[in-house]
């Protein structure tokens, strides 16, 4: 039973060294896979709300043209994650004596629109302020915005009335939907 492997950790598969945690998680069920899966905390909403809830870091090994880092190893250093990266990271576990089984499976990326190409869910920095000088200082600037109609402004100025966290972040490309 998956309660057995609970608190339990393993050996990282391709940085020497490294251990990883065996952790409980709502998202993965035998109905929707195998019950025991990777975390990558910075790829995706379900892993980085796991890694959230237990303090692990949310280390990204890729970069944003989507080729692994420095920190994926040199091995991976460069490759690109969805094409000759995969390959490596089988040759590695090969190698090591540890890839139990290797079958080809049509993975379910988001796709961007424009160029048809997978898209690699990656974390980004972001700020987080909880200021009342930030409030005030939206509000006072708000004041001064002419808005149509008019009745609009009371509602804007309630709804930032009510804002507790400023998120402050440059990371969405002008022009994509």
């Amino acid at each position: 039973p998956g309660a057995d492997l609970a608190d339990g950790s393993c050996a990282h598969p391709t940085i020497p060294g490294r251990v990883s945690p065996l952790l409980p998680a709502n998202h993965v069920t035998m109905a929707k896979g195998t019950g025991l899966v990777h975390t990558a905390p910075a790829h995706g909403m379900e892993d980085y709300s796991v890694a959230s809830h237990h303090q692990l870091p949310t280390d990204c090994l890729v970069d944003e043209g989507g080729f692994f880092t420095e920190a994926a190893g040199p091995e991976l250093q460069n490759k690109n994650v969805l094409e000759e990266g995969n390959e490596a990271v089988i040759q590695m576990l090969q190698a090591a004596g540890i890839l139990l089984k290797e079958e080809k499976f049509v993975h379910s990326y988001p796709y961007d629109w424009r160029t048809k190409k997978p898209m690699i869910i990656r974390a980004s920095k972001q700020w987080f302020v909880n200021t009342a000088s930030v409030k005030a200082t939206a509000q006072e600037v708000l004041k001064k915005v002419k808005v149509v109609p008019t009745s609009a402004v009371n509602r804007m100025l309630e709804m930032l009335d009510r804002r507790t966290f400023w998120c402050i972040s440059r990371q969405r490309c002008w022009g994509v939907p």
